[in-house]
């Protein structure tokens, strides 16, 4: 059986260095990110970050659909409903292996090269977003949906989203509004914007270049600004609506804001429109959660929001509100969940709270170790 990530070691024309490459390997899945997968990149990444032949990584995908699509969510309802309202142990394990995953990836010492074509969503975002190169291409959707799910933007969002231009992070995590490249350029999450067909000629122009020890990012920039521009490019949407999306967001507390987004005319944008949809279907404890999230992580280093992530994902894991998400979407799909709140303004301040308190001591955290 094929593994779930394929790892390489591509040697350099020079046969002196080493390109490390790891291929999501789940395509009838949209490689969605397992724990296995996880547990196999950050193992890779760990042992190619002391090789000094390693110059650099590259993380692409299988198929053409998707890059990631998000984490394995069927498998989190499974413990969800195992555990009956208290912190699956399983939840706990796999935050803990993808937090440290994409904390690696931000603090790698060596570029790291991400292949954000097609689906690029949850935690897919939170392996393209710390990546020193993020290529997207004309077929790249990015998002973070959770709001649909009952759980909210982790994976390090409260990290980059409040680090988007303005208050375009809060308006992506309340409404999980899609992102094309033109948009990812923008807000500054993808550094390059590619033709989908240029993969392989980036892979080869890796092995083929005659690496020097010093400066290896600045390298990597040079080899991927000649690569080919998509044909057409895609027609950016958030550029310009973002002083529409400033101002909607500009309230005091989540309720201001999600009611300026639901009461907005959106004047038959449909990318405005349907962001206005997803929200109003969406849970208000989510609604809470990434206003919340955005507030505190602004101020916060990377391992404080990572901490902070866990805390919520495991209280979102006894809540039922993820389960019910779940359920709803993927179990049954039947679309209806039903939502322990009716809307944003009937959420106790004390049940929002609930969501930022550590289920453990600073000594037994799961990334206790984290940024130390």
């Amino acid at each position: 059986m094929d593994s779930v990530v394929i790892k390489e070691e591509l040697s350099a024309k020079n046969g002196s260095h080493v390109i490390g490459r790891l291929t999501l390997n789940k395509p009838k899945a949209l490689n969605a990110l397992d724990l296995d997968m996880a547990t196999i990149m950050l193992d890779a990444l760990l042992s190619w970050q002391s090789r000094d032949d390693v110059v650099a990584v590259v993380i692409d995908a299988a198929g053409d659909k998707a890059f990631c699509a998000g984490g394995d969510i069927v498998s989190m309802y499974r413990s969800m409903v195992e555990a009956e309202g208290g912190v699956p142990e399983f939840l706990e394990t796999f935050f803990k292996t993808e937090y440290t995953l994409d904390y690696t990836i931000h603090n790698y010492d060596k570029p790291i090269i991400v292949w954000g074509a097609g689906i690029v969503m949850g935690g897919g975002m939170g392996l393209l977003s710390g990546a020193s190169h993020r290529v997207v291409t004309e077929t790249s959707r990015l998002a973070m949906p959770e709001i649909s799910i009952g759980l909210y933007p982790d994976v390090g969002g409260s990290y980059f989203l409040p680090r988007l231009p303005e208050k375009t992070g809060l308006f992506l995590g309340l409404t999980g509004g899609q992102m094309n490249g033109t948009d990812a350029r923008f807000v500054g999450l993808g550094d390059v914007l590619v033709a989908s067909t240029e993969k392989d000629t980036m892979v080869d122009s890796l092995l083929q270049h005659s690496w020097q020890p010093n400066d290896l990012a600045g390298q990597v920039s040079t080899l991927l600004g000649v690569l080919k521009e998509p044909e057409e490019l895609p027609q950016g949407n958030i550029e310009k609506h973002s002083d529409l999306i400033n101002s909607l967001c500009q309230g005091d507390s989540a309720e201001e804001v999600v009611n300026a987004i639901l009461n907005c005319d959106m004047q038959g944008d449909k990318w405005l429109s349907r962001a206005q949809t997803t929200l109003q279907k969406g849970s208000p404890i989510t609604m809470h959660l990434v206003f919340e999230q955005c507030r505190r992580g602004a101020s916060m280093t990377l391992a404080e929001c990572f901490k902070m992530e866990v805390n919520m994902s495991c209280r979102c894991g006894e809540s039922g509100e993820f389960q019910e998400g779940v359920r709803a979407l993927l179990i049954d799909k039947d679309m209806s969940p039903k939502w322990k709140y009716a809307s944003v303004d009937k959420v106790p301040a004390e049940v929002v709270e609930h969501f930022f308190s550590s289920p453990w001591t600073e000594e037994t955290h799961p990334l206790a170790s984290l940024g130390k």
